[in-house]
């Protein structure tokens, strides 16, 4: 059998040649890669100043609001001759004045108290309803009058409460007094009812929007698998929700509430046309009289003197303050609830 000839080293460099892979693209140049960066640069440059700027004259006017209100507040509590934090009355055009804000503090408070105990549960209620029961037919145009009703002036709102609430409640009150009034808190003698009850009803149904379109979102975001999991298992639509729309949902719930308690800490002018004020702290939650910090602001700054002012200023500082912790307490409840549930992810 005759050899084979050994191939030419030449024949082997050329056959390697036409079968090795092509070569890679020679990278860019370096006045390419300027020009490319510089292209894209400017534009990204535009909009990171922009945003910033957003965020620092955001950061500014919070700012601004805070030390006009501190300076403002420094001079008319240097001048009170009263406790600002423990005073029960509100003289403050005299010279010097006295003027406390316990009773508007307490005014602020169990209203807010009142309208969230009853416009969250309805809220949440309303949501679950609108997600989980009513036919499409049904939740649109529902979705669309709450939706109305979000938009609704507060003035509007006063004067609904003036003319159909306030006479509205009468039996309402009479029928607590006849079997609460032992408890003092809802004893109640013959007269207008303008008191905190009432106008902590009026707030529940002006924040009851808010927090009903914001449960409402975050309970459609329920991931669609957990539900179809637990009705597999044999779980009722209630417990379907018990166990996996309402856990999923609570933080945004909360984040909603918090929202229509801002709302109902500064409401201004529905409370006064509703309320019937006085610089008392009554026990029982039916006896007209009291105040809040929005409305007595309202009232009274037109009137009011130099010292007047400032003072009502002092009061408005206390709002500010009040509404900074309510937001920033609402943000860590929600910060740690999605902590736990990456860590139990």
């Amino acid at each position: 059998m005759r050899p084979r000839r050994p191939e030419n080293p030449m024949d082997i460099t050329t056959k390697n040649a036409d079968t090795a892979p092509p070569a890679a693209p020679e990278p860019p140049r370096a006045e390419e890669k300027r020009a490319a960066r510089g292209a894209t640069r400017l534009g990204d440059r535009i909009f990171l100043g922009l945003s910033r700027g957003s965020g620092i004259l955001l950061l500014a006017i919070m700012a601004a609001i805070a030390i006009f209100l501190t300076y403002r507040a420094f001079l008319a509590i240097s001048k009170n001759e009263g406790n600002f934090l423990t005073t029960f009355e509100w003289n403050a055009n005299l010279d010097p004045p006295v003027f406390g804000i316990a009773v508007l503090a307490f005014g602020t408070v169990v209203s807010s108290i009142i309208a969230m105990a009853v416009a969250v549960p309805v809220a949440v209620a309303i949501a679950l309803f609108l997600t989980h029961y009513a036919p499409r037919r049904l939740a649109g145009p529902i979705a669309y009058v709450i939706d109305l009703l979000a938009a609704v002036p507060s003035i509007v709102y006063g004067l609904w409460g003036a003319m159909i609430l306030v006479p509205s409640m009468n039996g309402l009150f009479g029928w607590l007094n006849d079997y609460l009034g032992w408890t003092g808190i809802f004893s109640w003698e013959e007269g207008a009812p303008r008191s905190m009850l009432t106008v902590g009803i009026l707030l529940a149904i002006m924040i009851l929007p808010v927090i009903t379109n914001v449960s409402r979102e975050v309970f459609r975001q329920t991931p669609r698998m957990n539900e179809e999991a637990a009705l597999a298992l044999g779980a009722t639509r209630w417990e379907v929700i018990r166990m996996s729309v309402l856990p999923f949902g609570r933080s945004g719930v909360i984040s909603a509430s918090m929202l229509g308690l801002g709302r109902a800490l500064g409401e201004t002018m529905a409370v006064a046309t509703v309320l019937s004020p006085s610089f008392l702290i009554q026990t029982s939650l039916l006896d007209p009289g009291g105040g809040t910090f929005a409305q007595n602001i309202a009232a009274k700054f037109g009137e009011a003197s130099e010292y007047g002012r400032d003072a009502l200023i002092a009061s408005g500082l206390v709002l500010f303050v009040i509404t900074l912790v309510v937001n920033g307490a609402a943000r860590a409840i929600i910060a740690r609830r999605a902590e736990y549930s990456g860590a139990n992810a």
